[in-house]
């Protein structure tokens, strides 16, 4: 399995697992939490088909990746990030995160420019800040993130179920756009991750990715569903898109967080659109 070293902790190296397909210019899949360079299924390959260098890779204490007791940080994530960007020297390339894959698009380019990157997608994406605070109104009450971290370390299994319920909105879409056997596939890799990272990530989410964005040049897609329960629309997709000038809002009506997977085709739809768009154009709004 192809893997790279982004550190050492103690006797063990701490490498990311990624795989990388296909040919052209070069498309970089970051997933969410708690799962994988795996939820990509449904994008791999309409990527590839369309003729496109494909990237995906493991967060560190996720899927085949190290896990590390530390560096579950913004900061890490982008230099792990980076560190793939530069040993497999990818120039022009499409940045997509998803959920707090977002993050890493928004802090790599806040703090390595975009010299390798030519267009960026956040998808279903945590930025720009979640926490409410007095200039940020429209966040998260920080109990809300401490009431996750006790339910975590009290029953981590348990709020997996919980957690992929609202991940896919089963309720309304289970059996019709998600099956069981999906659910159980995410549970599975989300109960595979590090415990301790799985926890440590939860504080990551309150980073303020608002300077971030505002280094932005490339074009860059919005893409959310307006049914989203992890991270509503209007508190992460709407204001992003308000932040990038020029960036582009696709609202996918009746989406949950898991969009990617139950509104495969107009996603891919979506993104194929923007990447094979010309790179000089801007998103527009």
């Amino acid at each position: 399995m192809p893997r790279i070293k982004v550190g050492q902790e103690n006797s063990g190296n701490i490498e990311l697992y990624y795989e990388d397909h296909g040919t052209g210019k070069p498309v970089v899949l970051i997933h969410g939490w708690p799962l994988s360079g795996r939820s990509w299924e449904k994008q791999v390959p309409a990527l590839l088909d369309a003729g496109h260098r494909v990237i995906t890779y493991d967060r560190r204490g996720f899927g085949d990746s190290s896990k590390p007791t530390f560096g579950y940080d913004y900061d890490t994530f982008a230099d792990d990030l980076h560190s793939l960007m530069t040993e497999l020297n990818l120039r022009e390339a499409t940045l997509v995160g998803f959920s707090m894959g977002g993050g890493e698009v928004a802090r790599y380019i806040g703090t390595y420019g975009s010299e390798r990157v030519s267009k960026a997608v956040f998808m279903a994406a945590i930025p720009p800040f979640l926490l409410k605070t007095p200039d940020n109104p429209a966040g998260v009450d920080g109990g809300v993130f401490e009431g996750i971290k006790k339910a975590i370390a009290a029953d981590r299994p348990a709020f997996l179920t919980k957690f992929f319920a609202d991940f896919y909105n089963v309720d309304v879409l289970g059996g019709k756009q998600i099956s069981d056997e999906v659910v159980r596939l995410s549970w599975n890799v989300g109960a595979g991750a590090s415990p301790k990272g799985t926890l440590d990530c939860v504080s990551a989410w309150l980073t303020d990715f608002r300077k971030d964005l505002q280094r932005f040049t490339v074009p860059t897609l919005v893409v959310h569903g307006d049914a989203d329960r992890i991270l509503p629309l209007a508190a992460t997709g709407t204001p992003t898109q308000t932040a990038i000038n020029g960036s582009r809002l696709v609202v996918v009506k009746g989406g949950p967080h898991g969009l990617n997977w139950t509104h495969a085709e107009e996603v891919n739809r979506e993104l194929l659109a923007f990447v094979e768009q010309a790179s000089g154009a801007r998103a527009g709004t």
